[in-house]
């Protein structure tokens, strides 16, 4: 994890490409990618940026949210595993936790439960822990 966004700038070579071209670049081959295989790990990538804060605004600014979200109702578990693996990174901030909410986060997260898969349902458990407050605790 990087302490600031300065700090990351600053570790950016200046021929290199900045966080969000290459996050943009990410979701792009996500969206576009034929390969199963591709993306599973272009996703998993996907969520492993969102694990640090720094990435938020980015995430957010990408719709990377919604990504996530749709992926919890593909049929690959490794695709559902990554995604609400994502979302469990992100779902402490007020602001993504509000956007998940909004966008019938609760029930996808929700339908994680009952997959074969113990990563994806251990992530679903974490991730409605964080989504519980007083507006989704019903």
């Amino acid at each position: 994890m990087f302490s600031s966004r300065e700090r990351l700038e600053n570790r950016t070579p200046s021929e290199g490409v900045g966080r969000l071209q290459y996050l943009q670049a990410l979701v792009t081959e996500f969206q576009q990618t034929e390969s199963e295989e591709c993306r599973e790990q272009v996703l998993a990538n996907l969520s492993n940026f969102a694990y640090d804060p720094i990435n938020y605004d980015y995430l957010r600014q990408l719709n990377v949210i919604d990504l996530f979200l749709d992926t919890l109702t593909e049929p690959n578990e490794r695709l559902v595993e990554f995604g609400i693996g994502g979302l469990c990174n992100l779902a402490l901030d007020k602001e993504n936790k509000a956007l998940i909410l909004q966008n019938d986060g609760v029930s996808l997260v929700k339908d994680c439960l009952s997959s074969p898969n113990e990563e994806t349902v251990l992530s679903a458990i974490t991730t409605l822990m964080y989504l519980t407050t007083p507006a989704s605790k019903s």
